[in-house]
């Protein structure tokens, strides 16, 4: 049905205002030969309840994390949300609340950004946390940003095991600021590249890697360092509930992906990207960062601190131009982190990675072997698999499954990889069920 809010009167009425005499002389600037001069070939309109069938069978032939048993990975994941989560973020304050640029207004959502931030910051080791950014691969590409304006050197040097969508991104952000982003296999050619003339701005580690390794990490920050170049480290968050904070092991910056906090797939989002430094770096972070402080009777308050507004639209002068948040998105993480505590998150990892590892143990036994099987994982790994993985994924995907991820579709050296991924909602029956299907498909 036709939505018209405005009456014949209303229109007309407007239209005088105007001093025009009919709707289309509103789109005079827009030339004939730009417009279409028919009507669009739609189908006729549809009564709301035939919208609401229409719409409904064409929801079924989608297929949702809910109807497959999930083994998929690669920086999203099918973890459990607690019911708390949803119940406490979709309150009207929260999911209608407006940007908290005055806080007499906000306490609230500027209490909540400052817990998450105060979350994320022990999570990660570091000095300080702001606000949330819009995605992992972003922040990454913002730390990039921060790196080139803190040490005013042109040159990112970034492994090979952070993950590809945050390579891209941090490489479109550097070239249009005139710097370079240079690949590196491993610490050998990392130490060749911090030795050359041109001087580092930074070198970017992920933790645990695109493939599930945790490799070369903590000697990478010890050779930035020494080159007096930022370490940056994009981490899992669930990871971090197990591994040593990368903050205290010395890392510069370190961001990641939030949407294992609490965060629905949503079919690859909206999500949100956490971003935390050391104090030196504070004044130097993108986006919003709330404080805490007292009011005029001494009770205590929150407010947006150390950056102003401003100072984000002074183009190339800026210290960036994110000065929003995904603040909702950030809120259900800190709803999930306050509802598990530090050892719920830490049995979610450890749930996980037992899993994991039962299932890589299996997978072994009907001879698909480890990809990498000197180098430590936890809930991710990558096997090898002898013959076409996406007619493997296929099979599966038939069978109700949906399997891991085909990595030569990211590099032609990973021809035959699967990336698999497991979470503490995987049950041993499906791993065993995977591997009976995966069996089935070798056999054939």
């Amino acid at each position: 049905m036709r939505y018209i809010p405005h009456t014949a009167r209303d229109r007309d009425a407007m239209l005088e205002t105007l001093d025009i005499t009919s709707l289309d002389e509103l789109f005079d600037d827009i030339p004939q030969s730009a417009r279409l001069h028919r009507p669009l070939n739609l189908p006729p309109a549809l009564s709301e309840l035939e919208l609401s069938r229409h719409l409904a069978e064409l929801a079924k032939e989608n297929r949702s994390a809910e109807d497959l048993v999930m083994f998929l990975g690669g920086g999203f994941y099918d973890r459990f949300i607690p019911a708390t989560v949803n119940a406490l973020a979709s309150r009207g304050e929260f999911a209608t609340a407006y940007t908290p640029y005055q806080p007499e207004l906000s306490q609230g959502t500027l209490a909540a950004i400052y817990e998450f931030q105060t979350m994320i910051a022990g999570l990660t080791g570091t000095y300080a946390a702001q606000a949330s950014m819009y995605d992992g691969a972003s922040a990454v590409g913002e730390a990039a940003l921060l790196a080139l304006s803190h040490t005013r050197r042109g040159r990112i040097l970034v492994h090979q095991g952070v993950h590809p969508d945050s390579v891209a991104v941090t490489t479109t952000y550097v070239e249009a600021r005139g710097g370079s982003v240079s690949t590196v296999a491993n610490i050998e050619e990392l130490s060749e590249e911090l030795s050359r003339s041109q001087p580092v701005a930074a070198v970017i580690w992920q933790y645990p890697d695109v493939l599930g390794r945790i490799v070369g990490f903590e000697k990478a920050i010890e050779m930035a360092h020494r080159h007096q170049a930022l370490a940056i480290v994009a981490a899992d968050p669930v990871a971090l509930a197990l591994l040593t904070p990368p903050g205290e092991m010395g890392a510069d910056v370190v961001v990641g992906e939030g949407q294992p906090l609490g965060n629905p797939l949503n079919y690859g989002g909206p999500t949100f990207g956490y971003f935390a430094v050391q104090a030196p770096l504070v004044r130097k972070m993108p986006g919003r960062l709330v404080g805490a402080t007292v009011d005029h009777r001494g009770s205590r308050g929150y407010v947006l601190t150390l950056q102003a507004r401003e100072q984000h639209i002074r183009r190339e002068k800026a210290t960036s131009n994110i000065c929003s948040n995904h603040s909702l998105n950030a809120l259900m993480a800190t709803i999930y982190m306050a509802s598990l505590g530090p050892q719920g998150l830490r049995d979610v990892a450890l749930l996980s990675t037992a899993k994991a590892h039962y299932l890589a143990d299996r997978l072994k036994e009907i001879g698909i072997p480890l990809a990498f099987p000197d180098e430590p994982f936890l809930y991710e790994f990558v096997v090898q698999v002898p013959g076409s993985v996406a007619d493997l994924n296929q099979h599966l995907l038939n069978a109700g499954y949906l399997g891991g991820f085909d990595l030569g579709q990211w590099h032609p050296k990973w021809a035959g990889y699967w990336q698999l991924a497991t979470t503490e909602k995987r049950t041993r029956a499906e791993c065993d069920g995977l591997c009976q299907e995966v069996a089935q498909w070798m056999s054939r």
